[in-house]
């Protein structure tokens, strides 16, 4: 049995963090709430046991396996 499976709002909002530079602005971009785009991210990083964001204050870019996962 699965006990995590991979969504396509995982994927979803790390692309739009990725493009929009921010959690807020995904958040925004998807009519949802800045949270709730981390959960997904962290929940999406937790199923594959790696970190796919650089988060700094301001700042958001991909690790390699996040450009690996999108395919960068």
């Amino acid at each position: 049995m699965i006990k995590s499976q991979i969504t396509f709002k995982q994927l979803e909002a790390v692309s739009f963090v990725v493009d929009m530079g921010t959690f807020r602005a995904a958040a925004d971009a998807l009519g949802t709430t800045q949270p709730n785009i981390s959960a997904r991210i962290s929940t999406l990083e937790a199923a594959l046991s790696v970190t796919l964001l650089y988060r700094d204050t301001g700042s958001v870019r991909l690790t390699k396996k996040g450009e690996e996962l999108l395919g960068l």
